[in-house]
């Protein structure tokens, strides 16, 4: 056998080889996923949260108003880490 002979064989079995693991892969039947037991992510009620979102429900009326000013302040100082969070308001009773 000569070399273009050779290398006509190899891309013939290559080829074959690759349409069969297609074909293999297409006809498997995936199995369901188990269900997970962990709870979706659930965040925290935080009142600055809760101002940000009426923040951005007010449009553009909250580039003009006080409080929305302060939260956005109060925002960015957190972000940047110069200021602590506020503390979670307390769940009947318990902190």
């Amino acid at each position: 056998m000569d070399g273009k002979m050779l290398a006509r064989l190899g891309a013939l079995v290559f080829v074959a080889i690759a349409i069969t693991a297609t074909v293999i892969e297409m006809t498997r039947e995936e199995p369901l996923a188990p269900a997970s037991s962990v709870p979706g992510l659930q965040v925290p009620n935080d009142p600055l949260r809760r101002e940000q979102r009426r923040c951005q429900e007010m449009g553009e009326a909250a580039a003009n108003d006080a409080e929305c000013l302060g939260i956005w302040a109060e925002t960015r100082e957190r972000f940047l880490g110069r200021a602590p969070a506020r503390p979670a308001p307390a769940l009947n009773g318990v902190q």
